[in-house]
């Protein structure tokens, strides 16, 4: 989510309502968020969605693909980190061990 000051609207306005056409932005004052702009397609979205008490909780099957593409990136960057971190064998003290 992009992130606007207030002042950042007042000067650029034009700026930060192309953001917020495109994606959500965050107002901020004083270093902390306070109104939060988003596409009026977004806003019915989450309206209906909270009127409709549509289920929080999926299968994969019925996720959303946008969750579903979320969580597999998700999965991606866990594996990559773990591929760029060498393996530690677990230690006890001052000694590694045992079959681990």
């Amino acid at each position: 989510m992009k992130e606007f000051s207030f002042s950042d609207l007042n000067r650029r306005s034009g700026d930060v309502l192309d953001a917020a056409l495109a994606e959500p932005v965050s107002l901020m004052k004083r270093g902390k968020a306070k109104i939060v702009m988003l596409p009026q397609d977004e806003y019915e979205r989450l309206r209906d969605a909270a009127r409709s008490h549509e289920p929080r909780a999926f299968t994969l099957d019925t996720a959303p693909e946008e969750d579903i593409e979320n969580l597999m990136a998700g999965f991606q960057e866990i594996i990559d980190e773990a591929e760029r971190t060498p393996a530690r064998r677990p230690t006890i003290g001052n000694r590694e061990t045992e079959g681990a």
